[in-house]
């Protein structure tokens, strides 16, 4: 999501009845082969055959609240080689549960119980539940004991790291996109790596790329709870081609790309207590020990580059080497869309609680993924293919790589 900025229009769609933007692409080809071929075209008929048997709200959010932890398991195992592939997509495929989820949230939009009333407040409560619930925003648990006594081999203690990852995005430029962050949160969620000071427990959580749920406060009301209690966090998500990025420096800006609605903002990034907002914020990840770790086949760059309007005004101005005092962001090393957002929100979160001298965090771009020689035509291309899914278990091994870089002392 780096350095994305050309204007979209907003258009769209939120209410009962009427299928979002990013539901009607559903009915698209590529959408349904993905579905069928990872197994998960039959979760939103069954969630429709359970909720017409709900005869209370209270009875429905609870249907929907177990359907929409199932969809998360079910995909987190997949990935994780657990239970059966369901199809022959292969098993690190990111897009069977972003589709899926909105299979189900359609589902959701568009039912009418027999039994009793709905309203569009307790529906859009239930497509909450259903969006939280299915990005695994209300599982993570990290255990309180490991080995019996919370420490790992050779009496070390466990080490806790937190991680997101984002669904796939620029749908209408090619509809087969999968997203590697998003990959790489079901890959590492529940999962222990092992670092050079013993063990680390990785709990990962996903995010749509949407502006509406960042300004209403999803990404804070997900991850504030668990922030005071890890020894490390990265946000993650698809950047540059060729390379990864540890970016040192975040804006305060959004710069008005199109999101999966279509949908465009330009503006301060909106956040509580704006009279105390910072236009910068930085990462306090090891970014000399990750970019020196030798942690797979892709460079890895410590990213110092922002755009600014310097102190006092005037055109925005490209600083290579991080914003100068007292200037106002227009983007940060990963540019002024959401992958810069989420790393300022959580970097922002991170100095108001307090825990800046004590918890290493911040962001990590991927490279692009990208699909094999003569597959790169989006109305004509297979939906994967060898090369497509090489590159993606390549980057979510160079992940695994950068997070035991980043958790190891030295």
């Amino acid at each position: 999501m780096a350095g994305l900025t050309a204007p979209g229009p907003a258009a769209a769609d939120d209410g009962g009845g009427a299928a979002t933007v990013e539901e009607r692409r559903l009915e698209r080809a590529a959408p349904q082969e993905i579905l069928r071929r990872g197994g998960f075209d039959s979760l939103a008929p069954e969630l429709a055959r359970a909720l017409g048997k709900a005869r209370s709200y209270d009875q429905a959010r609870r249907i929907v609240v177990r359907d929409g932890r199932a969809l998360w398991r079910r995909a987190v195992d997949r990935a994780q080689g657990r239970g059966p592939a369901g199809g022959d997509l292969s098993r690190d495929d990111d897009r069977p549960l972003y589709w899926a989820r909105l299979a189900m949230t359609r589902e959701l939009r568009q039912w009418e119980p027999a039994r009793f009333a709905l309203g569009e407040e307790r529906r859009a409560r239930l497509i909450s539940a259903l969006e939280r619930t299915s990005r695994g925003q209300d599982g993570v648990r990290f255990p309180g004991t490991g080995d019996g006594d919370g420490r790992g081999g050779k009496g070390r203690p466990v080490k806790r790291i937190l991680v997101t990852g984002f669904d796939p995005f620029t749908l209408d430029r090619d509809v087969r996109i999968s997203n590697p962050s998003g990959a790489t949160a079901l890959a590492l969620d529940g999962t222990t790596i092992r670092t050079a000071d013993g063990p680390a427990r990785v709990e990962a959580v996903t995010f749509p790329v949407r502006w509406r749920d960042f300004s209403e406060g999803a990404v804070e009301r997900a991850l504030r709870p668990h922030l005071p209690h890890v020894d490390l966090f990265t946000t993650i998500s698809q950047g540059r081609v060729g390379r990864f990025d540890v970016e040192r420096t975040n804006g305060a800006w959004r710069g008005g790309f199109p999101d999966n609605e279509n949908v465009s903002r330009t503006e301060t990034v909106p956040v509580a207590d704006p009279a105390s907002q910072p236009q910068w914020t930085t990462t306090t990840l090891p970014y000399k020990r990750i970019v020196e770790a030798g942690t797979g086949r892709f460079p890895v760059y410590d990213n110092t580059s922002v755009t600014e309007i310097p102190a006092g005004g005037g055109a925005p101005v490209v600083r290579p080497d991080g914003p100068t005092e007292g200037s106002t962001a227009r983007a940060g090393g990963g540019g002024d869309y959401l992958s810069n957002e989420i790393a300022y929100r959580v970097t922002l979160l991170r100095d108001r609680l307090g825990l800046r001298e004590r918890l290493p965090g911040g962001h990590v771009h991927t490279p692009v993924l990208q699909f094999g020689a003569g597959n790169t035509d989006p109305a004509t291309g297979a939906v994967t293919d060898p090369q497509f899914v090489r590159n993606r278990l390549d980057i979510m091994d160079q992940v695994r790589g950068i997070l035991r870089a980043a958790a190891s002392s030295s």
